[in-house]
């Protein structure tokens, strides 16, 4: 009977084991890309690597339900929305009054920045179908396919959200050239 406890330690400790080096294998191989996902998604450095720990707090508890190595990406990808989404549920808004702070002019030297927050606002103005599988292609490189199985849709959906998400973020330039917003030459 002793020995069967000590047999039954070992097995346990060495489960342990197993899924200790899994998870340490899954975070030094995804965390830079769920790093930048994170900070492309939120804006915020630090609310970004909160983010990224709780998604893997939360795959390090359900890391046996993993069961194709393959699909790991994904699968803390969908964790990770799903934190982001959790952040807003309690949240409540503090609503500022715009005159009540100074507002920076920028100069031309930091022309590049200004059009890179440019068309990151009009990626985030998206609506939420058209903006996900767009993020999920030019960030992560996705296939229209990868796509589909992310966000459980049919991949023709995917491709015609993609299509119309890149046109109304052409449509917008194209608005913000003829109304004077842009100079070019």
């Amino acid at each position: 009977m002793f020995l069967r406890k000590q047999t039954s330690k070992a097995t346990v400790s060495s489960d342990m084991q197993n899924k200790q080096k899994r998870y340490e294998a899954l975070v030094r191989a995804l965390h830079g890309d769920l790093y930048r996902y994170a900070y492309w998604l939120i804006g915020d450095k630090a609310i970004a690597e909160d983010v990224v720990q709780e998604t893997f707090l939360r795959a390090w508890r359900s890391l046996d339900s993993l069961k194709d190595e393959k699909a790991a990406k994904a699968w803390l990808i969908t964790i990770l929305r799903r934190e982001n989404a959790r952040r807003f549920e309690r949240k409540q808004f503090d609503l500022v009054d715009m005159d009540d702070y100074p507002l920076k002019d920028e100069g031309p030297d930091q022309q590049d920045d200004l059009e890179h927050r440019e068309l990151h606002g009009l990626i985030a103005n998206l609506a939420e179908e058209y903006r996900e599988p767009l993020v999920l292609q030019v960030m992560f490189g996705y296939s229209g396919e990868e796509i589909a199985e992310q966000l459980g849709l049919n991949k023709n959906t995917v491709m015609t959200r993609l299509f119309r998400a890149r046109n109304q973020i052409k449509e917008a330039l194209e608005q913000t050239d003829l109304s004077g917003g842009r100079k070019n030459g």
